[in-house]
């Protein structure tokens, strides 16, 4: 079961079609920008001692307290979105619900006891969620593709789109190929409900030992009413201000602002560059994730939502922190900061 988890890498004829990518190249899918995994003064040596030195408030010293949403009972009529902490989060767009990488199975590593969600922020299990028109999966990292959930809400699911290289892991866990579209940098899939199409990121993949063989990737949604950024993760760099050009302004960007180290800062953000790429999308409102539920990182765990916010102050930017589990209509303004309360 544990080995199951892994998924699988592109072999065979996927893997030779994944070699014809203009973005694969010398074994492996490349970022648009040089991209080390590291800082120059870091190492993995040092990384490692850092993750096992105490440090301060970088998890919930309670439990959090959320309300639930009733997924199936949300108000067609409106467009909302429910956050689950970290990158996972349930769109409700007039009727069309998508799920964007969903992690409820309490943890984000193959094994049950590594990274486990802060508690009291799984509020969700399968039964709960409604048919879903649309799952996009931006990567195949742990944080975002969960093979236990996946497992249980993929009857449920319609369409899956991803990025390149991704649908191995998902056809190895059963998924019918004529519900599967995967992806390049600037594809898109297309029905009379949406569009969605990818766009790069500056990250890396990868479930085991070897990476990038499978791509990347943010994505653009359009349905005839909204226009939304979908961000997965990334670190700064210039596709924002290209996709920003090319398919701006959106009327929301969702983009990662936390799990960020300056040992690694070429493949997270830092928060204020999270708002510097809103900026560069054109987005009228940003809404900051990866961050709220798992410690991949040594910040303590409201930094990145302050931060973010003190940046977005000083810019104009406008944002909204939706609570986990609060069902957030797209157009209503931020009243309350959720985590000032734990």
């Amino acid at each position: 079961m544990i080995l199951n988890t892994f998924g699988k890498l592109p072999k065979g004829q996927q893997r030779k079609g994944l070699r014809a990518s203009p973005n694969y190249s010398q074994g492996a899918f490349q970022n648009l920008e040089p991209t080390t995994m590291m800082a120059a003064d870091a190492s993995y040596f040092k990384i490692m001692r850092s993750f096992f030195l105490k440090q301060k408030d970088t998890q919930p010293k309670q439990p959090l307290q959320f309300s639930k949403t009733d997924l199936k009972a949300m108000d067609k009529s409106l467009s909302s979105i429910v956050w689950f902490g970290h990158s996972g989060y349930f769109l409700n767009l007039k009727g069309l619900t998508i799920l964007v990488d969903p992690v409820l199975s309490g943890h984000a590593s193959p094994l049950p006891g590594m990274v486990k969600a802060f508690p009291g922020t799984d509020l969700y299990q399968a039964e709960d969620f409604p048919d879903i028109d649309l799952l996009v999966i931006t990567h195949d990292h742990y944080d975002h593709l969960d093979h236990h959930f996946f497992s249980q809400i993929r009857s449920k699911v319609r369409r899956v789109v991803c990025s390149l290289g991704v649908g191995a892991h998902l056809r190895h866990w059963n998924l019918d190929a004529e519900r599967l579209t995967e992806l390049d940098w600037q594809e898109s899939f297309e029905t009379a409900a949406f569009k969605i199409t990818a766009r790069p990121g500056r990250h890396f993949s990868g479930r085991g030992l070897i990476r990038n063989q499978s791509l990347w990737s943010s994505f653009v949604l359009k349905t005839p009413d909204e226009k939304l950024f979908l961000g997965g993760d990334s670190g700064y760099g210039q596709h924002f201000k290209t996709i920003g050009d090319l398919d701006g302004p959106f009327d929301l960007a969702i983009l990662e602002c936390g799990q960020y180290n300056a040992n690694w800062p070429m493949i997270h953000m830092m928060p204020e560059q999270t708002v510097k790429a809103a900026k560069d999308l054109k987005a009228q409102v940003l809404l900051p994730v990866h961050w709220g539920k798992f410690k991949l990182a040594l910040h303590p765990w409201t930094e990145p939502a302050e931060r973010v916010l003190a940046e977005a102050n000083k810019t104009g930017q406008a944002l909204i922190f939706p609570a986990i589990g609060e069902c957030f209509p797209l157009t209503k303004k931020t009243t309350a900061y959720w985590w000032r309360q734990h």
